[in-house]
């Protein structure tokens, strides 16, 4: 018979409780801030409900109430360097850290709202109905919560979205040499979101000081935790990843508090990540003011006993008990946090004078339209007083360099004269420079800075996401293939692309994502994608594509210097190629939004990027035609070259687009479309395009050919624009 042996976990998995000698040990100044916090969030939330019932409240309005307990417990310990993220359902949360960063962490319960609580109170409830002077200006509503100078790093709409940005803001505590953590609020739901347990596993390998707080209300919309896992205790996540944590009742802010405490000492000394799973209630359904049993999925009998639990009325007792206040004194405590929020409705709201006993949002309060766009990209001051360089037409001596080596040779110059790069990837730091050489020496001369990640893309790069947007690094996060990327769409779109935006237009994203279109490699459809078309028509991104090894290294100089996140697409069939480069130059840009012509001519203006300038270049002397060609380099909309495209149109009347990939994500067809609105009077025939099948590259050497454009797609695309000059001239 087969000898088994019992397997314990590496890390402690606890259940905490208080006494009532843990009551009477607690600082009564603790309790007392405790009690006020969540009389506070209370007033607000019920005024939210309130206004939302009114019509007043443009979207959700996802209640905290019930569930105060566990941010308030988990919060109040905390300082304001200390660091919070959270879901949709956050105004708890970031009302607790904005009080305790406004307060210093201590309130008088005799004189709640001070003017700077009032003021914290006021404004959220402005963003929550999307007002100016809301936190985020507006745009983040109910969802979207987010004031850094109290370390709210952003409440998130996406499931789990915001824990692999809590994990980045942790590696950067860490790695600054604080004692600082982070803790990342989620649901019950997020728990089975493969972003947060990837997250997991890298804060447990990386050892970093994070928290995974779990507020398990049983329910994610309608749908209970036991029909959702096989194991509801969902704290117990933790053991398969080597990380402590604890089970406690949400409903007891002390024992929540307590777990934190022994949670942070984990943390602070060095030890890792923490779990807590809090077990809360939310009495409303999940969004709006009417319990679940309204909706079936709960039952009143049900609702009535967490109600019995609320977490105001356990603190109240307790204190009561200690004669540390009396039933006055919860009342004034209530009443002042009802007051002050009569008063921030008060100064948003009026009577609506076209129907008689409504309110209505006062009208000059709205944000002027004119910001609908305003910070989609920041504004590029940045890079004011940088050393530019156009290497086309450089007089300085040059030497040839293979492109990958330029590759590595630029970001080895950067990262030895800004400590706050890092780079980050599968296999980054192994193989003598990753998979193809591009970081080649950089692990020996930077081993804490060049990072190599498990296979969990959405963590890694959300990861750099919150290492960018905390502001003391510069990620250079690399995916192996573009299609990668997709595996971590929520990360490298609905977080780092909208950041800046989402959160009201000024908070800087300093991240640069690379990575290789590998057409005509033979690794087939998952691996082969040329993004830049998917990429184009996203928010927030910057984009450039070289075509050289020159080029290579001032765009660069300049993604590293932009304060947007920049998507930087290499192609592998540019890798070995040579090309000449400024000799020991590696410090200069290429300005921000300026194309090269590649060859001038009056017949046609050919627009290209990538490897394929180069085969647009072979197909122009194959078929003989005067022929502009423009090597795009900046691709997104918001950096591409107008001037340039322009003026090749207006002497040309005529343009081809090329590039080598898929027609259904082709970076052209929006160009396209751009092109024909804005130079519609100087063509005289359609935009045309060549561009790859509809098909992905396959494995098949003949079918991947098949897929994909080269030379040859060129001199068809060319000759189809010859015929119709043919006819127009």
């Amino acid at each position: 018979m087969a000898k088994q042996r019992r397997l314990d976990p590496q890390a402690p998995w606890v259940q905490l409780t208080t006494s009532a000698q843990d009551w009477k040990n607690a600082d009564p100044a603790l309790l007392a801030t405790m009690l006020g916090q969540l009389h506070l969030i209370r007033a607000f939330e019920e005024t939210v409900l309130e206004l939302a019932g009114e019509g007043l409240v443009h979207g959700p309005a996802h209640s905290s109430i019930g569930q105060e307990g566990g941010a308030v417990g988990s919060i109040v310990g905390l300082g304001s360097a200390d660091a919070i993220n959270g879901s949709h359902r956050g105004h708890h949360q970031f009302l607790a850290k904005a009080v305790n960063h406004v307060s210093g962490g201590t309130l008088d319960l005799a004189a709640l709202v001070t003017e700077d609580i009032q003021t914290v109170l006021q404004r959220t409830l402005a963003e929550i109905l999307g007002l100016a002077q809301g936190y985020c200006r507006g745009r983040g509503g109910s969802m979207h919560l987010q004031w850094f100078e109290a370390g709210a790093l952003g409440t998130n709409a996406i499931v789990g979205g915001g824990v692999p940005l809590a994990a980045g803001n942790a590696w950067a505590q860490k790695h600054a040499g604080t004692a600082d953590v982070t803790v990342s609020y989620f649901g019950d739901g997020a728990t089975n979101i493969g972003s947060v347990l990837e997250t997991m596993n890298l804060a447990s390998a990386w050892k970093l000081p994070i928290s995974f707080f779990i507020e398990n209300n049983l329910y994610a919309v309608s749908t209970t935790v036991e029909e959702a896992t096989g194991e509801p205790r969902l704290s117990a996540r933790a053991l398969g990843f080597g990380i402590p944590s604890w089970r406690v009742d949400g409903m007891d802010p002390l024992a929540v508090h307590l777990a934190m405490k022994a949670a942070e000492e984990i943390m602070r000394s060095g030890g890792g990540p923490t779990v807590i799973e809090a077990e809360v209630y939310r009495f409303f359904h999940q969004n709006g003011p009417y319990p679940g049993s309204a909706f079936g999925y709960r039952t009143k009998e049900e609702e009535a006993a967490w109600r019995a639990r609320d977490p105001l009325d356990r603190v109240a007792r307790e204190m009561i008990a200690l004669a540390q206040i009396d039933e006055r004194g919860v009342a004034s405590v209530r009443e002042q946090a009802q007051s002050a929020m009569r008063d921030a409705v008060g100064q948003l709201l009026e009577a609506d004078p076209e129907t008689a006993g409504k309110r209505r949002i006062r009208p000059e309060l709205w944000p002027d339209v004119d910001f609908v766009n305003v910070g989609v990209r920041g504004d590029a001051s940045e890079l004011a007083g940088l050393r530019t360089l156009e290497p086309s037409t450089a007089t300085a001596a040059t030497e040839k360099t293979k492109f990958v080596d330029a590759v590595a040779s630029v970001m080895d110059r950067r990262m030895a004269e800004d400590e706050r790069i890092i780079v980050l990837g599968e296999d980054v730091h192994r193989l003598n420079g990753g998979t193809n050489g591009a970081t080649k020496g950089l692990a020996k001369k930077f081993a804490d800075r060049v990072l190599g990640t498990p296979i969990s893309e959405n963590a890694f790069a959300g990861l750099g996401g919150g290492m960018a947007l905390d502001g003391r690094y510069r990620p250079v996060v690399e995916f192996m293939y573009p299609d990668f990327m997709w595996v971590a769409a929520d990360q490298v779109f609905n977080q780092i692309g909208k950041a800046r935006h989402m959160f009201g237009g000024e908070n800087p994203v300093p991240l640069v994502l690379r990575t290789k279109v590998a057409m005509g490699s033979g690794y087939g459809s998952q691996h082969l994608m040329d993004p830049a078309g998917i990429f184009a028509t996203s928010p927030g991104w910057r984009i450039v594509a070289p075509s050289c090894p020159a080029d290579y290294i001032g765009l660069m100089n300049t993604a590293l210097a932009l304060q947007d996140p920049v998507l930087v697409i290499e192609h592998v069939d540019l890798y070995a190629d040579s090309g000449e480069v400024p000799v020991g130059d590696l410090d200069y840009c290429i300005p921000l939004g300026t194309a090269a012509i590649r060859r001038t001519g009056s017949d046609v203006t050919v627009i290209s990027y990538l490897n394929m300038v180069k085969h647009s270049l072979e197909a122009v002397e194959q078929t003989g035609m005067d022929a502009e060609v423009i090597d795009l380099r900046w691709l997104d909309r918001a950096s591409l070259d107008w001037d340039t495209i322009g003026e090749s149109i207006r002497k040309t009347n005529a343009v081809l687009i090329v590039e080598q990939g898929a027609r259904g994500t082709s970076y052209g067809g929006w160009l396209s479309d751009e092109i024909q609105r804005r130079f519609f009077d100087y063509l005289d025939q359609p935009v045309e395009r060549v561009t790859g099948g509809e098909a992905s590259p396959s494995i098949s050497r003949v079918l991947e050919r098949a897929a994909i454009a080269r030379t040859e797609e060129v001199v068809l695309g060319l000759e189809k624009i010859k015929r119709g000059l043919g006819g127009s001239r």
